[in-house]
């Protein structure tokens, strides 16, 4: 054998030692009736692909169960049936205990028993996680006093409305405050668990998981959401809405007369309302929603100025840039070099109009 092969092979054999003395990281995951199954099966998956050498999923340096207070299966949001792998573990076998939330009005989330670990978890020194709305689930139990909850932008105002003396942010993926974590679900839940395995496999390992799974790069939890609605600004029910049928539909804006149509109102109906409510025409909001969508993109992606005048719902590049450029002052491509302008305090309260 060449000093080259025994190098490495000496070198792998060490890795592997190392490996093999390592503890487990131990993650305990409680699903919430209806929960989201996104966000649950991409952070497993993370562990799955932690936990051993390729893709033979083998739970060596993770060690994962899904517990739970009955041996019923839990339905997830869109409908499946997925069965507990175990009862309510002891805490102090665990790294992590993780509550995976989902639809807020459909019942309870978790019963009175997962209530009662959750608190008695929360008295041990192993950190609760929330992912999705399991911050709610946290916040119910009474063991997010004093810490900060991040949530989806989604999500802000329910929570705001649920607990209105508990703070709560929508700027970023996911928030590590102290023993508490919480994660804003779906892009979140990838980012939460590439920080776990890094902090206790290594960041090898958690590249690789993030790789297989197609991911183009870890994400911190720091990392900005997608831009948030603006509804939660604006207090008239009507307005709120057709500002929310407008964020769903950027890409591919639709005509102000179906927006009023779909509210159960004339065009100059809606016009009224949102010139006294929000200060501008229907169709001007909706360009300034557009135009900050793109801003956002501009400065948290690196995708091309064309993909994301499409994006913004821009057949016209040209056309694209000009309005842009009426916005902020700007090219797209010269505001690309330039810090961002948006605070990073409450993004979710920002609003685009004066």
């Amino acid at each position: 054998m060449s000093e080259r092969s025994t190098t490495h092979s000496n070198g792998l054999q060490r890795l592997n030692s190392e490996r093999s003395v390592r503890p487990p990281l131990r993650v305990g995951v409680i699903l919430a009736h209806h929960f989201t199954l996104s966000a649950f099966a991409v952070f497993i998956d993370h562990l799955r692909l932690a936990a051993d050498e390729g893709d033979r999923s083998r739970p060596l340096h993770v060690q994962w169960s899904i517990m739970s207070s009955r041996p019923e299966s839990v339905p997830a949001s869109c409908g499946v049936l997925l069965e507990p792998t175990s009862a309510f573990l002891p805490p102090e076998s665990l790294d992590y205990v993780v509550v995976s939330g989902g639809i807020l009005h459909a019942g309870p989330q978790v019963d009175e028993a997962t209530m009662r670990y959750l608190r008695e978890v929360g008295a041990s020194q192993v950190p609760l996680i929330g992912i999705c709305t399991g911050s709610f689930v946290l916040c119910r139990a009474g063991l997010m006093k004093g810490r900060r909850s991040c949530v989806s932008w989604y999500h802000y105002q329910d929570f705001l409305e649920a607990f209105p003396g508990q703070e709560v942010i929508a700027d970023r993926l996911f928030l590590v405050d102290g023993p508490r974590i919480t994660c804003a679900g779906g892009a979140g839940a990838a980012a939460l668990a590439t920080y776990l395995i890094e902090q206790h496999l290594g960041r090898a390992v958690a590249q690789k998981a993030s790789q297989v799974l197609l991911f183009d790069r870890p994400r911190s939890g720091s990392e900005a959401q997608p831009h948030p609605p603006l509804s939660e600004a604006v207090s008239e029910p009507r307005v709120r809405r057709a500002l929310l049928l407008m964020e769903q539909n950027l890409a591919r804006p639709i005509a102000i007369a179906a927006v009023a149509r779909e509210l159960g109102l004339s065009a100059r109906q809606l016009e009224r309302l949102c010139r006294q409510h929000v200060g501008m025409g229907p169709a001007s909001l909706y360009r300034r929603l557009r135009m900050r969508y793109a801003n956002w993109l501009i400065e948290n992606t690196d995708r091309s100025v064309t993909d994301i005048a499409n994006e913004a719902g821009f057949a016209d590049c040209a056309h694209f840039s000009r309005q842009f450029k009426d916005a902020y002052g700007l090219s797209p491509s010269t505001r690309r070099l330039q810090p961002p302008r948006t605070p990073t305090g409450d993004v979710a309260r920002a609003r685009v109009f004066e």
